[in-house]
């Protein structure tokens, strides 16, 4: 019997719609996975072993070979920079990396900036040109400009809503984030022939939108 194919899935809002891709790519895949206990979950049938994950966790299981491919937020993907092959832009989980400040938000000389983001930002001022200290948090972001612990914010949004309970305005979107497969570099040339038939199997469903 041939090896099963270790894939690293995030747990949470991506599992439910990534489940859903597979399955309507002729995978099965269980919707219920998510809220199972199990860490690591075999599905013979489709060829495959799944290993729950936390999100930011996916590209480094990823690159050190404890799975062979993940599927992960361009988010998370652009801040761990993991040495991995990405392979498709699976188009789930669809929203956006921007600023976000207080409505009466001020121009200040090196700004503060709190983000879950420290990597993704620094970069993204620097290319613009732009001084600020970045502040790296891990939950709450919307409260760093209202308690005066940053002036702006780097945070992902999808509708937005939180930021505008919060009083909070999106100043400007930095990148458009999808989620994406990604394959481990010696994966990919050993383990060949089965992630191809797995690209290939999910690429018409996602021509089509999911």
């Amino acid at each position: 019997m041939a090896e099963l194919l270790k894939v690293a899935m995030p747990k949470g809002r991506i599992y439910k719609k990534a489940s859903k891709l597979f399955r309507e790519a002729g995978l099965p895949t269980p919707d219920d996975f998510d809220d199972s206990r199990k860490l690591i979950i075999p599905v013979p049938e489709a060829g495959m072993e799944f290993i729950m994950a936390k999100p930011v966790d996916v590209p480094t299981y990823v690159e050190y070979g404890a799975a062979d491919i993940g599927i992960v937020g361009k988010d998370v993907l652009m801040e761990e920079n993991r040495d991995v092959y990405e392979l498709l832009d699976l188009g789930i989980a669809r929203c956006r990396m921007s600023i976000i400040g207080a409505k009466d938000w001020q121009p200040v000389m090196n700004p503060k900036v709190a983000t879950k983001y420290p990597n993704v930002a620094s970069q993204y001022f620097r290319e613009m040109g732009q001084q600020v200290q970045v502040i790296k948090l891990n939950g709450s972001i919307e409260l760093a400009p209202l308690i005066g612990l940053a002036d702006r914010i780097v945070d992902m949004v999808e509708t937005g809503q939180t930021i505008r309970e919060n009083g909070l305005l999106e100043l400007e979107e930095m990148f458009p984030i999808t989620s994406r497969l990604i394959a481990n570099r010696v994966s990919y040339r050993l383990k060949n022939d089965a992630i191809q038939r797995l690209c290939d199997q999910l690429q018409p469903v996602i021509s089509q939108g999911g």
